[in-house]
């Protein structure tokens, strides 16, 4: 969800209108997405780098996590949407620990879309701490496997993402999932979060949709078509 902050400088707006846009338009991307049965959605939030910014647009942008669950968890609750969170809460303020628990257990028995909130997550960050999982649960060296880290990531219990999308132009994962998008496809848009409406989820669907995938094999062994 990139592109708040140049959204508002484009406007003539403070940062923060920007960032606020941004949260206000997450329902109907869900939406859209739901409406095209996507299975799992995962939305990054704030990651861990963003504690670098000033404290005064990281204190905005926790406050406005907040509010925004406050707004959106009832709609989103009766849409039949599933939310979970990947990250670290333990370095967010406890109110905002509180309300993520809550809409997790409020929503957990939804069954229409799972919507994983990556909230202070970093994809460095997660296969560290795997790993030191790995050490805690006496691995020993020769058994260390691909899948014995991807049982241990903060997505273990989901699929590997199909498609990354991501706005605002830049051509980089900047931290996401970089061990689970392996074999990810990639949709960048110059098209600023705020922006990224129902047309665009389409335009994303539609590109995917005509892509052949290979997972690093070759056309007629075992990959799903030619480029």
């Amino acid at each position: 969800m990139d592109g708040n902050g140049r959204w508002a400088n484009e406007r003539g707006l403070a940062r923060q209108q920007g960032h606020r846009a941004g949260a206000e338009h997450i329902r109907g991307v869900l939406e859209r997405f739901a409406e095209h049965e996507i299975p799992v959605l995962t939305l990054f939030a704030f990651s861990t780098e963003n504690w670098g910014r000033p404290r005064t647009e990281i204190d905005y942008l926790l406050r406005l996590a907040g509010r925004t669950i406050d707004r959106e968890l009832d709609a989103l609750h009766e849409a039949g949407i599933r939310l979970q969170h990947i990250g670290d809460l333990d370095a967010v303020p406890d109110a905002l620990q509180r309300k993520v628990e809550a809409a997790v257990k409020l929503t957990a028995g939804n069954d229409r879309m799972t919507v994983n909130l990556a909230f202070n997550y970093g994809g460095r960050a997660d296969v560290v701490q795997a790993v030191r999982q790995l050490v805690a649960d006496g691995v020993q060296p020769a058994d260390v496997t691909e899948e014995a880290i991807t049982c241990r990531l903060a997505t273990a219990d989901m699929p590997a993402p199909d498609l990354l999308v991501r706005t605002g132009g830049e051509h980089r994962i900047s931290n996401f999932l970089v061990w689970q998008a392996a074999y990810a496809e990639y949709y960048f848009t110059p098209t600023l979060w705020p922006d990224f409406g129902p047309a665009d989820v389409d335009a994303a669907l539609v590109e995917f949709s005509r892509r052949r995938r290979r997972f690093g094999l070759v056309p007629g062994n075992g990959a799903d078509g030619a480029s």
